[in-house]
């Protein structure tokens, strides 16, 4: 069973979450706001799709600093982990969807299974923490390729359904 936890400031990553969970079908309960949820919620899904923007010079998005340190206590080995995001290459690019890199490192060591990283040959930018080398952390939604977006969630989504 699939979970999303999201955290968003303007509603881009909400967006951004709620397209993803019609894709996979993902009911609406099973949706949630990190600003009003419980780490505990995640205890019950067997893959957790984490979604925040960038603010900043790469900070995470307010309301995840709280939900990723009660994260991080939660047994989640063996849980798999997508990481999506919501960012501005034009404006941003050395910290470019920053958060997904974040998130990755905080939750590196907690015996989650990160999947969905793709092929980060689609990126004009590649220089920031949601980058490790040629692959991108997970679907990285940019403010100034929105052309791109629709092709890089189908990539994504399949990715998901596949690990």
């Amino acid at each position: 069973m699939i979970g999303i936890f999201y955290g968003s400031s303007t509603g881009n990553t909400e967006s951004l979450a709620n397209e993803i969970a019609i894709k996979l079908g993902v009911a609406a309960s099973d949706i949630h706001n990190v600003a009003g949820a419980s780490a505990d919620a995640a205890k019950t899904y067997d893959v957790l799709l984490l979604g925040s923007s960038t603010w900043g010079v790469g900070d995470l998005q307010d309301d995840w600093y709280a939900f990723v340190e009660a994260l991080k206590k939660e047994d989640l080995t063996g849980k798999r982990v997508g990481l999506f995001g919501c960012g501005n290459s034009g404006s941003f690019p050395d910290s470019f969807c920053d958060a997904l890199g974040i998130l990755h490192e905080e939750l590196s060591g907690t015996g989650c299974v990160f999947i969905g990283e793709m092929a980060a040959d689609d990126y004009a930018v590649t220089d920031s923490r949601a980058f490790d080398g040629d692959r991108v952390l997970g679907l990285v939604a940019d403010d100034d390729e929105p052309d791109k977006t629709e092709a890089r969630m189908e990539a994504w989504v399949q990715a998901i359904q596949n690990a």
